[in-house]
């Protein structure tokens, strides 16, 4: 499923993809050629074109900023077919991705799922001009939810538990009921042989919420960051044995422009950055409160000490 959240990203007509990221770009400079004018102390920082990429671009290069790099962005690029060679020419230097979905579009025969293995294949997998640092604890990811009620009355934490429920429901995109990480994976890494499938074709989002809240169904996939998990206290189950695969965020980095002092400026980022810290993040933006995305990252980075005095 985080594939199909991501599609637009991951893919895309090329040609489609390059008319966004030139018009979605925020700072001078353009997609087609190197800014000439960098500096060694200057790091431009990219985003793909979806709200909760270009709040993690804004933690990560306000960071850099406190540690003394001059920092440029290009958000909102679009995807990845034109932000991948971009940053492989060194026309951006950093950009924050998702492990195993940028795993997958670089070797589309890979199968890791732990964090682990994909951050092994990953490592292998990347063109020689990029380098991945450490990834962040904050994923966002597929994950099966289910409303407190139903939580407790089942005695569920986990998606293993769900074996000992007679009958239930489970509400995802289509696609979900062939995918192997779908139905079939949860049969043969769980042996859940107990769901009934309900198709809702819309990632999780209002009509998936509503048949959850509603009992209609009584367990949805939704993306791991998805603010109405928390907005209306959704147990997420926790997946032990990694049937969907990692998708930690984790900084791609231009090799040229790579130094100890960005290395250390971006992990200690990713070492306090939580999919917890990212729902909070992605309410606050697209909630109620439309909370600036560049302010929104100023807040949590001086909550989590990484902005000085």
């Amino acid at each position: 499923m985080f594939a199909r959240k991501k599609s637009l990203v991951l893919t895309g007509v090329l040609a489609a993809a390059t008319a966004v990221a030139l018009v979605g770009c925020s700072s001078s400079g353009s997609l087609s050629g190197s800014d000439s004018s960098k500096s060694a102390g200057t790091i431009t920082v990219g985003s793909a074109n979806f709200s909760e990429n270009v709040i993690l671009a804004d933690i990560y290069g306000q960071a850099l900023a406190a540690k003394g790099f001059t920092v440029k962005y290009k958000l909102n690029i679009g995807a990845r077919a034109v932000y991948i060679p971009a940053l492989e020419d060194g026309e951006i230097d950093v950009i924050p991705e998702y492990s195993g979905s940028i795993l997958s579009f670089l070797d589309k025969s890979a199968a890791a799922t732990s964090g682990s293995d994909v951050a092994s294949a990953l490592t292998k997998a990347l063109p020689s001009t990029l380098v991945a640092y450490k990834p962040a604890t904050a994923a966002d990811s597929d994950s099966l939810n289910v409303t407190p009620a139903f939580a407790k009355a089942n005695n569920l934490t986990s998606i293993a538990d769900l074996k000992n429920v007679s009958s239930y429901i489970l509400a995802a995109n289509p696609e979900f009921q062939t995918r192997p990480d779908g139905i079939p994976g949860l049969g043969t890494v769980y042996g859940l042989t107990n769901i009934n499938f309900q198709a809702i074709n819309d990632g999780g989002g209002p009509a998936t919420l509503k048949a959850l809240l509603d009992n209609t169904v009584q367990v949805a996939d939704i993306y791991s960051t998805t603010p109405s998990i928390i907005d209306n206290k959704l147990v997420t189950l926790t997946d032990p044995k990694s049937l969907f695969a990692s998708q930690e965020v984790i900084p791609l980095v231009y090799k040229k422009s790579s130094s100890a002092k960005l290395e250390s400026a971006l992990n200690a980022v990713s070492a306090k950055l939580t999919t917890k810290d990212l729902l909070s993040l992605n309410s606050e933006v697209s909630g109620d409160s439309k909370t600036d995305p560049a302010v929104a990252a100023k807040a949590w980075l001086k909550s989590a000490g990484l902005l000085g005095k």
